[in-house]
């Protein structure tokens, strides 16, 4: 046994980890092939969307919702009167309602704590869910990238200590494909031949590296010299969609919407699309004051697109191969602030699963009479993340590298077992 064996052996058993799938019988795995992660920048408030409660009135002072509940397509299932178009798609959906984590003064801290799964480290870049699911799985297929990123690019959605070859692609116009993957003006066919043969000579004249930096660029660059040029870049044109199909995503982040699940028949396996980043109402999901008088706008955005691309996946035999999971920062506490807005609560907040073949219920998880405290079926961020990797076949339970420390995959979490019965 080498030291890394042994030291990932160790980490397994005093840790409490379970051992690898081939000498564990309860290791949870579906059959999903994609996922598509829809990001609320901000904290999307919880009782305001997937867990509404009891009306409030800011005026007042009285906690509560800011608006009215409307039923669903799963009994005894609610959702906010603004998720119309979700409503009745509920049974292929899971509001996972007790998410928790205890980072609520910071933005940028909570962002990191929602897509790596951890806390911040002096020590170790941990890598993103992305990152991870695109280095456990690749690409579905050979001439795709395993990882888009439809959005603006920040060290919270890359590789950590994965290296270059696990990040990601991005894009924030859906109007073109990514500026780095479409030559320059000028550049020919053959020109862009030679330059690569060129590379290719200095690469086989530089000695032998183990240095795994060095090795990840050049993976990163072959990658990229794989998917530049023209045929890789059609998947960009949505106007080659049917314009009531195009109509029915909405605007911009519809359409971004839209750009998933053509990267999905692409074959890429994991895309972030962002939300709003345009502000439409002054501040995002962040709803601290006069932000939330336009919250409702948001709320109808993401209806319009997620429903939309519910039924498009579906409608394409797509949904079971395709999880869709949004994701924010934290929630929001049903006290109103001076402004009638609200703070920011991480003891209870929703993040939500739909498609991917998992056994929806329309909500899991039950929170108190005002959306504030866990009652029943707590979830983890790294539960969340494990549920996330369990349905698309990545084993949640083993260690990752950052040199020769061991690093489990999600932190320790416990996929939500229900999902997948």
């Amino acid at each position: 046994m080498n030291r890394r064996q042994f030291l990932g052996t160790s980490a397994a058993v005093t840790g409490g980890l379970a051992l690898p799938q081939s000498l564990s019988a309860n290791l949870i795995a579906g059959k999903a092939e994609h996922v598509i992660s829809i990001w609320l920048g901000g904290g999307m408030g919880q009782i305001d969307t997937f867990d509404p409660k009891r009306r409030g009135d800011p005026k007042a002072g009285k906690p509560g919702a800011y608006y009215d509940p409307i039923d669903t397509a799963v009994p005894g299932v609610q959702v906010c009167e603004h998720l119309a178009k979700l409503a009745p798609l509920m049974d292929r959906v899971t509001a996972v309602r007790t998410v928790h984590h205890n980072v609520i003064d910071e933005h940028a801290a909570a962002t990191n704590r929602m897509h790596t799964g951890r806390p911040i480290s002096g020590t170790i870049r941990y890598p993103s869910i992305g990152s991870i699911i695109s280095h456990e799985r690749g690409a579905v297929a050979e001439d795709a990238p395993p990882y888009v990123l439809i959005g603006y690019p920040n060290v919270t959605r890359g590789p950590g200590f994965l290296g270059a070859q696990d990040s990601y692609l991005y894009l924030t116009d859906t109007s073109r494909g990514p500026a780095g993957l479409s030559r320059p003006p000028g550049i020919s066919t053959n020109r862009q031949a030679r330059r690569e043969q060129f590379l290719s000579a200095l690469q086989a004249s530089s000695d032998p590296t183990e240095d795994k930096r060095l090795k990840s660029y050049d993976a990163a660059i072959e990658q990229s010299l794989k998917l530049s040029g023209p045929e890789f870049n059609r998947v960009f044109n949505l106007d080659s969609e049917p314009a009531d199909l195009r109509n029915q995503y909405g605007g911009e982040f519809g359409q971004r919407c839209l750009l998933s699940r053509r990267l999905v028949e692409r074959g890429v396996r994991f895309i972030e699309v962002s939300h709003n980043l345009n502000f439409m109402n002054g501040t995002g999901w962040d709803a601290h004051k006069e932000g939330i008088l336009l919250q409702h706008e948001l709320i109808k955005e993401l209806d319009r697109a997620m429903a939309a691309l519910i039924n498009d996946l579906s409608a394409k035999n797509l949904l079971d191969k395709t999880l869709i999971m949004v994701t924010t920062e934290f929630g929001r506490p049903p006290e109103f602030d001076s402004g009638g807005g609200r703070g920011h609560q991480g003891s209870a907040f929703t993040c939500v699963l739909a498609g991917g073949g998992l056994n929806h219920c329309g909500a899991w998880g039950q929170t108190d009479d005002l959306s504030k405290k866990k009652l029943a079926d707590p979830v983890s961020v790294p539960d969340f993340f494990a549920t996330v990797c369990a349905a698309v076949g990545v084993d949640y339970r083993k260690n990752l590298y950052a040199g020769d420390r061991p690093v489990p995959i999600t932190d320790q979490g416990t996929p939500i077992a229900k999902l997948f019965s």
